[in-house]
């Protein structure tokens, strides 16, 4: 029996009709085209299916589409723009810490999240956010270096030491 569910996708209102058994991953790629959620694992593991609901982390791959009804929903199509990136987008670039890309978007968001509640993370706290987020080319060292440059760039715009 088909739903019809809205709700914002970055920050633009979205109404669209979804199968019950649907997941939000499969719905944002699928019937809306944003195919910057990358569905790896399909079981919550992996983490490249991450987006923000409602400002938190989830893996949208595990997240049936009719329970984003109302709410807020930010893929990595929403984070920043070509020509205006955000900070941990540029800084990924400036560290290298991207290699195949397929884990990028779900890390990017897990530490957007982490820097919209905790604008000067240290590295554990860096570690900790992108724990649910796996990749299998870099090693970490270079993201979490980036989080870190990112995260002084954020405080700095919001006037914090």
């Amino acid at each position: 029996m088909p739903y019809n569910v809205s709700f914002t996708v970055n920050g633009a209102p979205v109404t669209t009709t979804v199968e019950a058994d649907e997941s939000l991953a499969w719905v944002l790629r699928e019937r809306l085209g944003l195919l910057g959620t990358k569905i790896g694992c399909g079981t919550g593991d992996c983490g490249a299916c991450t987006v923000l609901l409602d400002g938190d982390p989830v893996c949208s791959c595990l997240l049936l589409a009719v329970k984003a009804q109302g709410r807020e929903v930010l893929t990595i199509e929403g984070l920043g723009a070509p020509d205006r990136l955000h900070p941990l987008q540029q800084a990924f670039i400036e560290h290298g810490a991207l290699q195949c890309g397929f884990c990028g978007p779900g890390m990017l968001l897990s530490a957007a999240a982490l820097l919209a509640r905790t604008p000067r993370p240290d590295e554990q706290a860096v570690r900790e956010a992108i724990a649910g987020n796996l990749c299998r080319c870099t090693g970490y060292a270079k993201i979490v270096d980036a989080i870190l440059a990112a995260s002084r760039t954020v405080a700095g715009r919001a006037g914090l030491r």
